[in-house]
C-alpha cells in the first residue's frame, strides 16, 4: 500500500469512526442510563508492574470510586501487546471492556508485524476514549562512550560508521522506532540490539556492552544519578517538565525529532457514544486528583486527558508518520 493510498484509507476509516460518536440524542441517553451497572474490565496488554499497568490501575481505581462499581485490571501480555488488543477488539461493544492503549499498539504494531499480522484492525475495531498520560523518551549512553551531547554523539557515529550499537526493549517498541527516527534524521548508522524487555537492555547498556538507548526516563535516570549512564536529551518538541535540565533532541541539532510516549484508553468499536463520553469525562476529572498525578509522575509520565475526537486525530497523525518510517527503513518484527 503506497503512502497516498494509506493516508486515504486512514482518513476514510477515521471519519467513519468519528461519525459513530454522533448517535441520535435519544439513543445516546438510553445507552448512558444506569451505566455502569456491573464490573468493568481494563485489559493491560503487558505484564504487571510496568508503566501501562500502573496507569491502568491508578485510573481504574479512581473511576471505580466515582461510579461505585469494581473495575478489574486484567494483564494479557504477548506478541508485543497484540494479544490483549485482539481480545478487546473481539469483545462485546457494551462499554464494559476497555484497552489500556500505549501508542505502539495502534500506530506502530499494525505496520511492523507485516507477515504475522496483529489480529485486529487498528481503525475499524476500536473506539478511542481518552488520553491518560504522556511522557518523553530519554536518550542515554553508557558512561564509557566519549560523548556528552547529541552533537557529540552524531559526530562520533559519523566518524565510526556501523560501530555503535543501540539497545531497545524489543522490535517495534517506541524505543526501537525512536532510534530509527534518529538514524533517519541524522544519517548515522547504528546497529540495533533488541532485548526482551527494558531490564536486560539497560543492564547491558550500563555494563558497556551496548552504547546507546532511547528509554523511559524513570528506568534510566537512576543509573544516570550513579554515573553509570549519561543522559543527553529528551524527545518531544518542547522541554519536559519532568526533566527540565535536559534539552530536547530537536533543539540539539536534529530538527523535527519528536517521539513522545502516550497511553490512552480505547474500547470496542460500536460501543454507545454516551458511554464513551461518560468514561472520557471521568478520566478528565481523575487526572486532576493529586494521588493520580503523583503516581503517574513517579513513572516519568504526565497525566493528561482528551476528547475521543482528539485521540482519534492523534492516532491518525501518528499512524501516518510511523508507518511511513517503517516502510522507508524496511523494518519488520516478523
Amino acid at each position: 500500500m503506497n503512502q497516498s493510498t494509506k493516508r486515504k484509507f486512514l482518513r476514510t476509516a477515521l471519519c467513519g469512526l468519528v461519525a459513530g460518536f454522533c448517535l441520535p440524542t435519544s439513543a445516546a441517553h438510553a445507552a448512558d442510563e444506569g451505566y455502569p451497572s456491573r464490573p468493568i474490565k481494563f485489559v493491560v496488554p503487558y505484564t504487571a508492574g510496568g508503566s501501562n499497568d500502573v496507569v491502568g490501575r491508578v485510573l481504574a481505581q479512581k473511576l471505580s470510586t466515582y461510579w461505585g462499581v469494581p473495575i478489574i485490571v486484567e494483564n494479557r501480555p504477548g506478541a508485543g501487546g497484540n494479544l490483549g488488543a485482539a481480545q478487546v477488539a473481539r469483545s462485546a461493544p457494551d462499554g464494559y471492556t476497555f484497552l489500556v492503549t500505549p501508542n505502539n499498539l495502534l500506530t506502530m504494531n499494525p505496520y511492523i508485524y507485516k507477515k504475522t499480522g496483529v489480529g485486529y484492525d487498528p481503525i475499524k475495531d476500536f473506539a478511542p476514549v481518552s488520553l491518560m498520560a504522556t511522557g518523553p523518551i530519554l536518550l542515554a549512553t553508557n558512561a564509557k562512550l566519549p560523548v556528552n551531547s547529541v552533537k557529540d554523539l552524531i559526530a562520533y557515529a559519523k566518524a565510526n560508521p556501523g560501530k555503535l550499537s543501540y539497545a531497545s526493549a524489543g522490535i517495534g517498541t517506541p524505543h526501537h522506532l525512536s532510534a530509527e527516527l534518529f538514524k533517519s534524521l541524522t544519517g548515522i548508522d547504528m546497529v540495533h540490539v533488541p532485548y526482551k524487555g527494558a531490564v536486560p537492555a539497560i543492564s547491558d547498556l550500563t555494563a558497556g556492552r551496548v552504547d546507546v538507548m532511547f528509554g523511559i526516563p524513570n528506568s534510566l535516570t537512576p543509573f544516570v544519578k550513579t554515573g553509570q549512564l549519561k543522559a543527553l536529551a529528551v524527545s518531544g518538541l518542547k522541554p519536559s517538565s519532568l526533566l527540565p535540565e535536559l534539552p530536547t533532541v530537536d533543539a540539539s541539532g536534529v530538527p523535527g525529532f519528536d517521539s513522545s510516549l502516550w497511553i490512552g484508553l480505547t474500547t470496542t468499536a460500536g460501543t454507545p457514544s454516551a458511554v464513551i463520553t461518560k468514561v472520557s469525562q471521568g478520566i478528565a476529572q481523575a487526572i486532576h486528583d493529586p494521588e493520580v498525578k503523583a503516581s503517574l509522575e513517579a513513572q516519568g509520565l504526565s497525566p493528561v486527558s482528551s476528547t475521543p475526537k482528539e485521540l482519534t486525530g492523534l492516532i491518525e497523525h501518528d499512524a501516518a508518520r510511523w508507518s511511513k518510517l517503517i516502510d522507508e527503513r524496511q523494518l519488520t518484527a516478523d
